[in-house]
């Protein structure tokens, strides 16, 4: 089921399923989900209590997830418009041509499009192309720096996040938006770290944190950039 709990000015939604736990469980997903399972002879409203206990840390969860959401503003797609590569802006020209390509020539990205329509098409596919051939070398000396700790990624793959820079999944997966082909290198190698992290600390725990620290000793700064840059 789903319910909400009021504090202050914000609201929380969240799921609710009740198993025979002991104690309540509360976990907030990448997504920005709220979970909850609850004893089975708890009550709503002894649930909603506990919750509004808890709501200070839901909502710094729910910020901290926040900060890995791409948040690009909706683009047009028009010559003269400003796309970024590698934190540097470039300005579009759109050409028509039956033979379609996209290239830098600084400053500007050109796209030849048999149609102007297909502008977005064209450099979303260049961006995919260049996050594949740019991206794992600047991950190669991150992954060997956390072969110390006995943790490599199985595998490094790009797929379009709507509301994600990175993840990684229980087998050791790691996932990237290509969209980070946007961002300087120090963001990327950030992004990167924090998903090697997850490798071996899969919550945000101090664990976590001081291991982040302790590989990328500037990390804030990055995150910060990298909310900011593309905002």
């Amino acid at each position: 089921m789903t319910a909400a709990i009021q504090f202050g000015d914000k609201q929380i939604d969240f799921h609710l399923k009740f198993s025979n736990r002991k104690s309540l469980g509360i976990t907030v997903t990448p997504d920005l989900n709220v979970w909850v399972t609850a004893p089975a002879e708890a009550s709503l409203e002894k649930v909603k209590e506990k919750l509004r206990k808890k709501a200070p840390w839901i909502i710094k969860q729910q910020s901290f997830f926040l900060s890995f959401h791409p948040k690009t503003p909706r683009r047009k797609y028009i010559s003269g418009e400003t796309h970024l590569y590698l934190g540097r802006p470039y300005r579009l020209k759109i050409k028509l041509n039956r033979i379609e390509s996209v290239k830098i020539k600084r400053p500007f990205i050109e796209i030849a499009a048999s149609d102007k329509s297909r502008a977005k098409e064209l450099l979303n596919e260049w961006y995919l192309q260049k996050a594949k051939s740019k991206i794992p070398s600047i991950a190669k000396p991150l992954i060997d720096q956390f072969k110390k700790h006995k943790t490599e990624p199985v595998a490094m793959v790009f797929r379009e996040m709507p509301t994600r820079w990175g993840s990684c999944t229980a087998k050791g997966k790691i996932i990237l938006n290509p969209r980070l082909i946007k961002a300087p290198k120090g963001c990327i190698e950030y992004v990167i770290i924090h998903e090697l992290c997850h490798l071996m600390h899969h919550s945000h725990t101090q664990k976590f944190i001081e291991l982040q620290t302790k590989e990328m000793p500037n990390w804030e700064k990055q995150k910060s950039k990298l909310e900011k840059l593309l905002a």
